[in-house]
């Protein structure tokens, strides 16, 4: 098997660690914030891009609500797959491959991290899980059109999700076949020598 470039460790390593970090700081500055706790949203553009605080049992997005654990153990499973697959058998010899897994492996590990609790985070207001530990994603960036078009809200691990599935995409789209030369290498390879001009 060809060896893996050393520079592949650190094109994955990077976007992984600086993403996953930046996530959690990001989270943590927001949900530390009273007027954001409080409910109220701080707008960078009125009425279409701001600040305010969520919690998303489910995926991407908020999609598949209530399904936290099934989303964590699905979670642990890509964290463990993704880096036997570049650097065990060799998909690391890809660069833009290894650079869009570090990045989803960022979100992965971000969104992972609240998941399991680790924020320390409860339940907040009246209700019935009021003041339990809240395994949930922290959310906090606001997007939308106006009120009636309102993207569901998302965080930074989020965002490297999606960075590292569209550079994965586009990537496949500009893969090359085999070109003709190496086609006509290998059909030269394979005639036998009973084949071979006279």
């Amino acid at each position: 098997m060809q060896r893996i470039p050393t520079n592949r460790y650190a094109l994955f390593l990077l976007p992984a660690i600086v993403g996953c970090a930046a996530d959690l700081a990001t989270k943590a500055w927001m949900f530390s914030c009273p007027q954001l706790r409080a409910g109220e949203i701080y707008w960078l553009w009125a009425e279409h891009v701001g600040f305010q605080l969520s919690w998303n049992e489910g995926a991407l997005f908020g999609m598949g609500q209530g399904k936290v654990w099934l989303f964590a153990a699905l979670s642990v499973v890509a964290a463990v797959a993704i880096p036997i697959w570049l650097f065990r058998f060799g998909a690391a010899r890809d660069a833009w491959l290894t650079f869009a897994l570090g990045c989803v492996m960022a979100g992965v590990l971000g969104n992972l991290y609240d998941r399991l609790g680790l924020h320390g985070e409860v339940w907040p207001g009246l209700g019935e899980r009021a003041g339990e530990p809240a395994y949930a994603v922290r959310d906090w960036i606001l997007w939308q059109i106006n009120d009636d078009w309102r993207w569901p809200n998302f965080n930074i691990a989020d965002s490297l999700l999606v960075v590292g599935a569209a550079v994965l995409f586009v990537h496949a789209l500009r893969q090359p076949g085999a070109p003709a030369s190496e086609a006509a290498d290998s059909a030269s390879a394979s005639r036998s020598p009973s084949d071979a001009p006279r």
